[in-house]
């Protein structure tokens, strides 16, 4: 703070900032704005998405209201397009055109993996020993908790970074990833952007993303610096269209398989079934259920049914 208080002090032109230090300066007093003239905001989604847009509106009410504001954003979630209309007064919008070509040197496949089996043939992959450096994409924050705990679960030294991860818990899975130390980092799109790490030899897309756009993002990040790279994409019934934009962007179709050795005829989980591999790979974790007390047991309802044989907990889904 030290430092920062000094520059701020002695005056600026242009203030850089992430909202909750610029706040924490804004309740010291150590800065004054009432001679602002514009505000930038930037990354509004990724600001959405770690939680950061409540100290944005508590910095933009005590700012001047004569001002210029612009607003840049990757994507326009509703969150961010109330945003807009609540600072930005008769705004004039600008779209940029998209990266439409994906990385050269980037070998495409796709397999067909229905939704509740994709945790097991994710695991499968993982066996080539040749995946030493894997990125993994899921669209949400809570899918990419679940594959996370479903990969340690298989023994798979994997992070995870996302929105609601403090920052020093993403620099930490950053760097284990970098370090070689997690085999597997899994990432929702918005919290990877800026990550750069040298030597990503595979990227997976867990889920195939909604937007074409963001597949071209995805498999750009293997295949750097003249290097050849794999994207591996696993795609389920319900992912069939967004497949099908990706290759209409792309002007070309991506190979399908299904994977080598799998059972595709397994049945799907149920809440039943002991342990084993049929259980690991339809998504539920190894283990016991965990210990619970009298509020969860009231939340829940009793622990044994009406024969008084015990209930078995619920499968996980994806």
């Amino acid at each position: 703070m030290g430092p920062q208080e000094q520059a701020l002090r002695g005056g600026a032109e242009i203030i850089v900032a992430t909202p909750g230090r610029l706040l924490d300066h804004m309740q010291r007093g150590y800065v004054d704005f009432g001679g602002l003239e514009i505000l930038v905001l930037d990354e509004g989604d990724r600001m959405l998405d770690m939680g950061f847009l409540p100290d944005v509106r508590r910095i933009v009410s005590r700012l001047p209201r004569q001002r210029q504001t612009m607003l840049f954003s990757a994507t326009m979630p509703p969150e961010i397009v109330k945003l807009a209309r609540d600072f930005l007064r008769e705004p004039k919008m600008v779209h940029v055109a998209a990266e439409t070509v994906a990385a050269v040197g980037v070998s495409h496949l796709a397999i067909d993996a229905p939704g509740a089996q994709k945790a097991g043939i994710l695991k499968a992959l993982l066996d080539d020993k040749t995946m030493r450096s894997v990125l993994v994409f899921t669209r949400t924050k809570h899918r990419a908790n679940r594959v996370t705990e479903d990969l340690q679960d298989f023994g798979v030294a994997a992070g995870v970074i996302h929105g609601n991860k403090s920052q020093s818990q993403r620099v930490q899975a950053l760097e284990g990833f970098r370090s070689g130390r997690h085999r597997v980092l899994v990432a929702t799109d918005i919290a990877a952007r800026g990550v750069d790490v040298e030597g990503v030899s595979h990227v997976v897309n867990f889920d195939v993303p909604h937007e074409p756009e963001t597949y071209v993002h995805r498999v750009g990040r293997t295949a750097r610096a003249q290097r050849r790279g794999d994207a591996i994409t696993l795609v389920s019934g319900e992912e069939e269209d967004d497949l099908r934009r990706i290759e209409r962007l792309l002007g070309e179709e991506i190979p399908r398989t299904r994977m080598p050795g799998w059972d595709y005829n397994r049945p799907p989980p149920t809440s039943g079934g002991g342990r084993g591999p049929d259980r690991r790979a339809s998504g539920e974790r190894r283990g016991p259920p965990r210990s619970r007390g009298p509020r969860d047991r009231d939340r829940s309802g009793p622990r044994h049914d009406d024969s008084g044989r015990r209930r078995r907990p619920p499968p996980r889904r994806y």
